[in-house]
Protein backbone atom coordinates (compact mmCIF):
# COMPACT_ATOMS: atom_id res chain seq x y z
CA UNK A 1 0.00 0.00 0.00
CA UNK A 2 3.03 2.57 0.92
CA UNK A 3 4.59 1.67 -2.24
CA UNK A 4 1.22 2.21 -4.06
CA UNK A 5 0.78 5.48 -2.97
CA UNK A 6 4.79 6.63 -3.48
CA UNK A 7 4.11 5.29 -7.09
CA UNK A 8 0.87 7.26 -7.48
CA UNK A 9 3.12 10.71 -5.60
CA UNK A 10 5.67 10.38 -7.78
CA UNK A 11 3.62 10.00 -11.02
CA UNK A 12 1.57 13.15 -10.79
CA UNK A 13 4.70 15.01 -9.13
CA UNK A 14 6.84 14.15 -12.23
CA UNK A 15 3.52 15.40 -14.22
CA UNK A 16 2.81 18.38 -12.72
CA UNK A 17 6.75 19.30 -12.71
CA UNK A 18 7.29 19.15 -16.90
CA UNK A 19 3.81 21.07 -17.20
CA UNK A 20 5.57 23.68 -15.56
CA UNK A 21 8.67 23.07 -17.37
CA UNK A 22 6.56 22.87 -20.84
CA UNK A 23 5.88 26.85 -19.73
CA UNK A 24 8.56 27.85 -18.62
CA UNK A 25 10.71 27.03 -21.88
CA UNK A 26 7.96 28.19 -23.88
CA UNK A 27 8.20 31.40 -21.71
CA UNK A 28 11.60 31.65 -22.45
CA UNK A 29 11.00 32.19 -26.22
CA UNK A 30 8.74 35.57 -25.35
CA UNK A 31 11.33 36.41 -22.75
CA UNK A 32 14.68 35.57 -24.63
CA UNK A 33 17.63 34.78 -22.71
CA UNK A 34 15.76 34.91 -19.11
CA UNK A 35 18.62 32.87 -17.50
CA UNK A 36 16.45 32.73 -13.98
CA UNK A 37 13.40 30.59 -16.45
CA UNK A 38 15.89 28.74 -18.04
CA UNK A 39 17.90 27.33 -15.40
CA UNK A 40 14.69 26.74 -13.62
CA UNK A 41 13.24 25.10 -16.54
CA UNK A 42 16.60 22.77 -16.40
CA UNK A 43 16.14 22.20 -12.97
CA UNK A 44 12.51 21.09 -12.91
CA UNK A 45 13.50 18.85 -15.87
CA UNK A 46 16.13 16.62 -13.79
CA UNK A 47 13.50 16.92 -10.95
CA UNK A 48 10.78 15.40 -12.95
CA UNK A 49 13.51 12.78 -14.32
CA UNK A 50 14.58 11.95 -10.72
CA UNK A 51 10.75 11.32 -10.06
CA UNK A 52 9.80 9.48 -12.98
CA UNK A 53 12.84 7.19 -12.71
CA UNK A 54 11.84 6.68 -8.71
CA UNK A 55 8.19 5.68 -10.36
CA UNK A 56 9.46 3.07 -12.76
CA UNK A 57 11.87 1.46 -9.87
CA UNK A 58 8.99 1.32 -7.56
CA UNK A 59 6.76 -0.16 -9.49
CA UNK A 60 9.62 -2.61 -10.66
CA UNK A 61 10.48 -3.26 -6.92
CA UNK A 62 6.45 -4.93 -5.77
CA UNK A 63 5.62 -6.44 -9.22
CA UNK A 64 8.66 -7.97 -9.56
CA UNK A 65 9.57 -7.32 -13.32
CA UNK A 66 10.76 -4.66 -15.14
CA UNK A 67 7.63 -2.16 -16.05
CA UNK A 68 7.25 -2.32 -19.46
CA UNK A 69 5.00 -5.45 -20.20
CA UNK A 70 1.96 -3.27 -21.03
CA UNK A 71 1.33 0.38 -22.79
CA UNK A 72 0.48 2.22 -19.61
CA UNK A 73 3.80 1.03 -18.34
CA UNK A 74 5.60 2.07 -22.00
CA UNK A 75 4.30 5.29 -22.07
CA UNK A 76 5.51 6.15 -18.99
CA UNK A 77 8.80 4.51 -19.91
CA UNK A 78 8.71 7.31 -22.96
CA UNK A 79 8.85 10.29 -21.15
CA UNK A 80 11.75 9.16 -18.66
CA UNK A 81 13.59 8.31 -22.10
CA UNK A 82 13.01 11.99 -23.53
CA UNK A 83 14.05 13.26 -20.47
CA UNK A 84 17.28 11.69 -20.09
CA UNK A 85 18.13 12.52 -24.49
CA UNK A 86 16.80 16.26 -23.49
CA UNK A 87 19.39 16.39 -20.58
CA UNK A 88 22.38 15.33 -21.94
CA UNK A 89 21.49 17.02 -25.58
CA UNK A 90 20.77 20.16 -23.41
CA UNK A 91 24.45 20.00 -21.64
CA UNK A 92 26.39 18.94 -24.80
CA UNK A 93 24.63 21.58 -27.22
CA UNK A 94 25.00 24.34 -24.55
CA UNK A 95 21.81 25.62 -25.83
CA UNK A 96 17.86 25.70 -24.19
CA UNK A 97 15.88 25.95 -27.45
CA UNK A 98 15.75 22.05 -26.63
CA UNK A 99 13.42 22.48 -24.41
CA UNK A 100 10.80 23.89 -26.34
CA UNK A 101 10.41 20.74 -28.50
CA UNK A 102 10.97 17.89 -25.46
CA UNK A 103 9.44 19.38 -22.91
CA UNK A 104 5.68 19.41 -24.32
CA UNK A 105 6.70 15.41 -26.18
CA UNK A 106 7.72 14.50 -22.63
CA UNK A 107 4.64 16.22 -20.79
CA UNK A 108 1.71 14.70 -23.64
CA UNK A 109 3.21 10.98 -23.72
CA UNK A 110 2.86 11.15 -19.79
CA UNK A 111 -0.47 12.78 -19.64
CA UNK A 112 -1.30 10.31 -21.94
CA UNK A 113 -0.49 7.60 -19.80
CA UNK A 114 -1.59 9.28 -16.35
CA UNK A 115 -5.36 11.09 -17.41
CA UNK A 116 -5.85 9.09 -21.12
CA UNK A 117 -5.73 5.61 -20.35
CA UNK A 118 -8.32 3.92 -18.30
CA UNK A 119 -7.47 3.15 -14.36
CA UNK A 120 -7.66 -0.68 -14.80
CA UNK A 121 -5.08 -0.48 -17.94
CA UNK A 122 -2.68 1.15 -14.85
CA UNK A 123 -2.74 -1.94 -12.25
CA UNK A 124 0.19 -3.94 -12.86
CA UNK A 125 -0.27 -7.37 -13.23
CA UNK A 126 1.92 -10.99 -13.74
CA UNK A 127 3.57 -11.30 -16.51
CA UNK A 128 2.10 -14.20 -19.25
CA UNK A 129 4.36 -17.24 -19.46
CA UNK A 130 5.91 -15.93 -22.98
CA UNK A 131 7.34 -12.86 -21.21
CA UNK A 132 8.78 -14.45 -17.95
CA UNK A 133 12.60 -14.51 -19.76
CA UNK A 134 16.11 -12.46 -18.99
CA UNK A 135 15.54 -10.76 -22.62
CA UNK A 136 11.85 -8.83 -21.48
CA UNK A 137 14.65 -6.19 -20.24
CA UNK A 138 17.13 -6.33 -23.44
CA UNK A 139 14.92 -6.18 -25.94
CA UNK A 140 12.08 -4.25 -24.44
CA UNK A 141 13.93 -1.50 -23.00
CA UNK A 142 16.20 -0.93 -26.58
CA UNK A 143 13.12 -0.97 -28.46
CA UNK A 144 11.62 1.96 -25.63
CA UNK A 145 14.70 3.70 -25.73
CA UNK A 146 15.23 3.34 -29.74
CA UNK A 147 11.18 4.95 -30.20
CA UNK A 148 11.68 7.30 -28.28
CA UNK A 149 15.23 8.52 -29.69
CA UNK A 150 14.17 8.68 -33.16
CA UNK A 151 10.54 10.29 -32.09
CA UNK A 152 12.96 13.12 -30.82
CA UNK A 153 15.27 13.12 -33.50
CA UNK A 154 12.36 13.60 -35.97
CA UNK A 155 10.55 16.25 -33.67
CA UNK A 156 14.05 18.34 -34.37
CA UNK A 157 14.27 17.50 -37.88
CA UNK A 158 10.71 18.53 -38.98
CA UNK A 159 11.05 21.49 -36.74
CA UNK A 160 13.82 23.08 -38.61
CA UNK A 161 12.09 23.73 -41.87
CA UNK A 162 9.34 25.01 -40.00
CA UNK A 163 11.48 27.67 -38.81
CA UNK A 164 13.30 28.09 -42.55
CA UNK A 165 10.24 28.90 -43.71
CA UNK A 166 9.18 31.49 -41.57
CA UNK A 167 10.38 35.01 -43.42
CA UNK A 168 11.29 38.13 -42.69
CA UNK A 169 11.44 41.66 -44.51
CA UNK A 170 15.00 42.35 -45.18
CA UNK A 171 16.65 45.97 -45.73
CA UNK A 172 19.22 45.86 -48.15
CA UNK A 173 22.90 46.79 -47.25
CA UNK A 174 24.77 49.70 -48.82
CA UNK A 175 24.93 48.67 -52.29
CA UNK A 176 24.90 51.46 -55.12
CA UNK A 177 24.72 48.83 -57.55
CA UNK A 178 21.57 47.09 -56.33
CA UNK A 179 19.63 49.91 -54.83
CA UNK A 180 21.39 53.51 -55.40
CA UNK A 181 17.95 55.33 -54.48
CA UNK A 182 20.13 54.22 -50.47
CA UNK A 183 23.22 56.82 -51.35
CA UNK A 184 20.38 59.77 -52.54
CA UNK A 185 18.40 59.35 -49.82
CA UNK A 186 21.24 59.38 -47.14
CA UNK A 187 23.64 61.94 -48.53
CA UNK A 188 21.07 64.52 -49.81
CA UNK A 189 18.78 64.54 -46.99
CA UNK A 190 21.31 64.51 -44.31
CA UNK A 191 19.13 63.03 -41.57
CA UNK A 192 20.50 61.48 -39.28
CA UNK A 193 17.54 60.05 -37.55
CA UNK A 194 16.46 58.64 -40.73
CA UNK A 195 19.99 57.06 -41.27
CA UNK A 196 20.42 55.62 -37.76
CA UNK A 197 16.88 53.92 -38.07
CA UNK A 198 18.01 52.77 -41.46
CA UNK A 199 21.00 51.34 -39.95
CA UNK A 200 19.49 49.46 -36.83
CA UNK A 201 16.43 48.30 -38.96
CA UNK A 202 19.18 46.55 -41.41
CA UNK A 203 21.49 45.17 -38.23
CA UNK A 204 17.95 43.82 -36.45
CA UNK A 205 17.33 42.39 -39.99
CA UNK A 206 20.65 40.93 -39.95
CA UNK A 207 20.60 39.60 -36.28
CA UNK A 208 17.49 37.73 -37.14
CA UNK A 209 18.57 35.97 -40.61
CA UNK A 210 21.58 35.06 -38.67
CA UNK A 211 20.29 33.80 -35.23
CA UNK A 212 17.40 31.94 -37.38
CA UNK A 213 20.11 30.18 -39.62
CA UNK A 214 22.08 29.12 -36.60
CA UNK A 215 19.24 27.24 -35.09
CA UNK A 216 17.99 25.72 -38.13
CA UNK A 217 21.81 24.16 -38.48
CA UNK A 218 21.73 23.30 -35.02
CA UNK A 219 18.49 21.85 -35.21
CA UNK A 220 19.66 20.03 -38.27
CA UNK A 221 23.01 18.48 -36.43
CA UNK A 222 21.67 17.02 -33.58
CA UNK A 223 18.58 15.58 -35.24
CA UNK A 224 20.71 13.79 -37.32
CA UNK A 225 23.17 12.78 -34.32
CA UNK A 226 20.10 11.90 -32.01
CA UNK A 227 19.06 9.71 -35.35
CA UNK A 228 22.14 8.38 -35.50
CA UNK A 229 21.72 7.26 -31.73
CA UNK A 230 18.53 5.63 -32.50
CA UNK A 231 19.27 3.71 -34.54
CA UNK A 232 21.89 1.35 -33.35
CA UNK A 233 19.36 1.04 -30.22
CA UNK A 234 16.76 -0.53 -32.74
CA UNK A 235 19.17 -2.59 -34.59
CA UNK A 236 20.08 -3.90 -30.94
CA UNK A 237 16.45 -4.28 -30.06
CA UNK A 238 15.27 -5.50 -32.95
CA UNK A 239 18.19 -8.26 -32.87
CA UNK A 240 17.33 -9.07 -29.20
CA UNK A 241 13.90 -9.91 -29.89
CA UNK A 242 14.64 -12.22 -32.98
CA UNK A 243 17.03 -14.24 -30.66
CA UNK A 244 13.50 -14.46 -28.00
CA UNK A 245 11.78 -15.19 -30.73
CA UNK A 246 13.49 -18.28 -31.90
CA UNK A 247 13.30 -19.61 -27.98
CA UNK A 248 10.01 -18.95 -27.46
CA UNK A 249 8.16 -19.90 -31.06
CA UNK A 250 10.82 -21.51 -32.66
CA UNK A 251 12.15 -18.80 -35.20
CA UNK A 252 14.08 -15.77 -35.50
CA UNK A 253 11.58 -14.49 -37.59
CA UNK A 254 7.40 -14.48 -38.15
CA UNK A 255 6.33 -11.48 -40.09
CA UNK A 256 4.34 -10.64 -37.49
CA UNK A 257 2.60 -7.37 -37.58
CA UNK A 258 5.19 -6.03 -34.88
CA UNK A 259 7.95 -7.01 -36.61
CA UNK A 260 6.86 -5.55 -39.99
CA UNK A 261 6.54 -2.37 -39.04
CA UNK A 262 9.61 -2.32 -36.58
CA UNK A 263 12.07 -3.37 -40.34
CA UNK A 264 9.98 -0.50 -41.92
CA UNK A 265 10.76 2.14 -39.14
CA UNK A 266 14.55 0.51 -39.19
CA UNK A 267 14.46 1.22 -43.28
CA UNK A 268 13.67 4.18 -42.76
CA UNK A 269 15.90 5.75 -40.10
CA UNK A 270 19.03 3.84 -42.18
CA UNK A 271 17.23 5.91 -45.33
CA UNK A 272 17.50 8.90 -43.25
CA UNK A 273 21.12 8.21 -42.64
CA UNK A 274 22.32 6.97 -45.82
CA UNK A 275 21.16 9.94 -47.36
CA UNK A 276 22.77 12.58 -44.82
CA UNK A 277 26.03 10.43 -45.23
CA UNK A 278 26.45 9.90 -49.24
CA UNK A 279 24.54 13.23 -50.39
CA UNK A 280 24.80 15.40 -47.75
CA UNK A 281 21.19 16.00 -47.29
CA UNK A 282 20.52 19.28 -44.88
CA UNK A 283 17.09 20.94 -44.76
CA UNK A 284 13.88 20.02 -45.89
CA UNK A 285 15.15 16.90 -48.25
CA UNK A 286 15.51 14.86 -44.34
CA UNK A 287 13.13 16.50 -42.66
CA UNK A 288 10.70 14.80 -44.85
CA UNK A 289 12.21 10.92 -44.37
CA UNK A 290 12.34 11.58 -40.56
CA UNK A 291 8.70 13.31 -40.69
CA UNK A 292 8.06 9.85 -42.30
CA UNK A 293 9.56 8.32 -39.34
CA UNK A 294 7.89 9.69 -37.13
CA UNK A 295 4.23 8.65 -38.43
CA UNK A 296 6.16 5.26 -38.72
CA UNK A 297 7.25 4.90 -34.91
CA UNK A 298 3.87 5.67 -33.78
CA UNK A 299 2.03 3.17 -35.93
CA UNK A 300 4.48 0.41 -34.87
CA UNK A 301 3.99 1.41 -30.87
CA UNK A 302 0.68 2.83 -31.18
CA UNK A 303 -1.16 1.49 -34.41
CA UNK A 304 0.02 -2.19 -34.29
CA UNK A 305 -0.53 -3.62 -30.70
CA UNK A 306 -4.08 -2.19 -29.62
CA UNK A 307 -5.58 -4.42 -32.35
CA UNK A 308 -4.62 -7.15 -30.30
CA UNK A 309 -3.34 -9.37 -33.69
CA UNK A 310 -0.14 -10.78 -33.58
CA UNK A 311 2.35 -12.59 -31.14
CA UNK A 312 3.05 -9.19 -29.45
CA UNK A 313 -0.22 -8.63 -27.90
CA UNK A 314 0.64 -9.56 -24.67
CA UNK A 315 -0.50 -7.26 -22.26
CA UNK A 316 -1.66 -4.43 -24.84
CA UNK A 317 -5.23 -2.37 -24.91
CA UNK A 318 -7.47 -5.17 -26.49
CA UNK A 319 -6.34 -7.99 -23.11
CA UNK A 320 -6.13 -5.25 -20.59
CA UNK A 321 -9.61 -4.22 -21.41
CA UNK A 322 -11.28 -7.92 -21.54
Amino acid sequence: MILRTLEHVLNHTSFFLLFLVTLLYWGNLVFKKNEKMSDLGQKSMIIAFICITGFLLTRWFYSGHLPLSNLYESFMFFPWSLCLIHTVTENRSKNNWLGTITAPSTMLTHGFATLGLPKEMQQSTALVPALQSHWLMMHVSMMMLSYATLLCGSLLAIASPVITSKKHMDIPLFDANTNPYIWFFLFKNNNKRKESFFLSKTYVSLSINSDKNQLTQQLDHWSYRIIGLGFPLLTIGILSGAVWANEVWGSHWNWDPKETWALVTWLVSAIHLHTRITKGWQGKKPAIVASSGFFIVWICHLGVNPSGKGLHSYGWLIRDMI
